[in-house]
């Protein structure tokens, strides 16, 4: 609403307000018609994030996190601990679990019988990674990834753990992982959302609220953007029935008038953050079905990625979208597959799981890699916390849940200047505690934006009278897994 009427005394801000259109007024049209009419280099110019250049040079171009929400079971797929088949079904010692809370769900259980993993178990490539069976295709490109093997979080349940995995706290209202970055970088396309956002499809074990991509205090240009497997692939991107280009154009254009009368009355520069994203919705109205389309995608490019990469929202189809998204400098790329929550019937749901991403995961890496993208992609693998090495419930021959587990699990990274080949830190020989070199959710968000250039404890926002940042009051590089 407009507020011309009200007397706001005649501060600095209505000063310059009043004084023909104002300062803002002026630079917002200026912005208005260098989109329309400016060239892809001056437009260009606009798409600056709040730093003129990273802090120092990055390795990293681009971000695609591959999260698998949930809690994958790090004893089934990465982190081999023969003894817990050796003790299968004996009590858990309490000199191991030392009192550590456990969740609602186990936390009376008369007894925690360890459970050994169902599945087998080899070491892969040069490094000697163990990988499960369960994991074909990611044993055979274990000498390009990073495994850490020593993550811990605070966190036992899943929606608190997950924000603070996407926002850096637990509580709601933080801005994401990707919007700090859209914040602190900018785009580089200008024809798409700096902010992508994937989730497979058919999997809805547990919600994944639209905050976890969400721009918290900064401004809403910032917030991740969700492409959708079906139908329209943004939400009220196309022309209604009716409406041509032209009139969209001419629309936007005067809406823009109206909106620069507004930001000029109130000062908000929320409004100028609409206008941008009334902009960006026009023109990805031709770049978003460009990108999504992936019939010009070679017959080898199926071969690697598999069948079900031509099923729309499959997570192969994600992962083929998310090489074109990088491919198109999108500098945050979020897949996310759910399910990954074994309490129960872990042995047949963990295969279910495996087999939707193991190949994809692979053909990403391996695709990334023939074209060159590798260098400055970072590729991120990994879940909220982990699970417990007991059974939550009873325990049988052929079947076995998990608990969640925040102590220890393991992710993996790969890419533009993450060492290749390396198993990082490990935990005790019964899988429950980190023994060497542990790593936190802050040191790994601040290792991503370090990778990117950026100095994790200098990318600020004011908010509220005190100055936030993604990785709140702690968080260390963890340089030893740097080239």
């Amino acid at each position: 609403m407009f507020c011309d009427h009200v007397n706001f005394g005649m501060s600095r801000r209505d000063f310059f307000g009043k004084f023909a259109m104002g300062v803002g007024g002026f630079a917002l049209m200026n912005l208005l018609q260098r989109n329309a009419t400016a060239t892809p280099a001056a437009a260009s110019s606009l798409l600056h994030g709040v730093l003129d250049k990273p802090h120092f040079a990055p390795k990293a171009k681009r971000v695609i996190y591959l999260f698998m929400a949930g809690g994958p079971a790090q004893h089934d797929l990465f982190d081999y601990k023969p003894l817990l088949n050796t003790m299968n079904g004996q009590d858990l010692p309490e000199s191991v679990r030392g009192g550590q809370r456990l969740t609602g769900m186990s936390a009376h259980q008369a007894s925690y019988p360890l459970a050994g993993s169902a599945f087998k178990f080899a070491q892969h490539g040069q490094c000697r990674a163990w990988v499960s069976e369960l994991l074909p295709h990611t044993a055979r490109m274990v000498d390009d990834l990073c495994f850490i093997r020593s993550m811990h979080t605070e966190h036992i349940n899943h929606d608190p753990a997950i924000t603070f995995f996407q926002t850096g706290h637990s509580l709601p209202g933080r801005p994401s992982m990707g919007s700090w970055l859209s914040y602190g970088l900018g785009s580089a396309n200008e024809n798409l959302p700096a902010f992508v956002v994937l989730i497979s499809k058919d999997r809805i074990d547990q919600p994944l609220y639209s905050r976890l991509w969400g721009n918290g205090f900064l401004s809403s240009v910032h917030q991740g953007v969700q492409f959708r497997s079906g139908g329209d692939p943004v939400l009220y991107l196309r022309n209604p029935d009716g409406v041509s280009a032209p009139s969209r154009r001419k629309f936007l254009d005067r809406l823009a008038e109206l909106n620069a009368h507004q930001a000029e009355s109130l000062g908000d520069p929320e409004i100028t953050s609409r206008v941008s994203q009334y902009e960006m919705a026009y023109r990805m109205q031709t770049s978003v079905p460009d990108v999504m389309d992936l019939s010009r995608e070679s017959a080898g490019t199926y071969e690697l990625y598999g069948e079900e990469a031509k099923q729309p929202g499959t997570f192969a189809a994600n992962c083929l979208l998310a090489r074109r998204l990088a491919e198109r400098d999108v500098r945050f790329i979020q897949l996310y597959h759910p399910g990954w929550d074994q309490h129960g019937r872990l042995p047949k749901m963990l295969r279910r799981q495996c087999a939707d991403v193991d190949r994809g995961c692979w053909a990403l890496i391996t695709d990334l890699k023939q074209r060159g993208l590798l260098n400055d992609t970072l590729v991120v693998w990994g879940g909220e916390f982990g699970r417990t090495n007991y059974s939550q419930g009873k325990l049988t021959a052929d079947d076995y849940g998990r608990d969640h587990h925040p102590r220890c699990f393991t992710v993996w990274m790969a890419g533009a200047g993450v060492k290749p080949g390396l198993v990082y830190g490990s935990t005790d020989d019964f899988g429950y505690n980190v023994v060497d070199k542990p790593v936190d959710v802050h040191d790994l968000q601040a290792t991503i934006l370090h990778q990117l250039g950026i100095n994790h404890e200098a990318l600020t926002y004011r908010h509220q009278g005190r100055y936030y940042r993604l990785t709140d009051v702690s968080g260390h590089v963890v340089k030893d897994i740097l080239t």
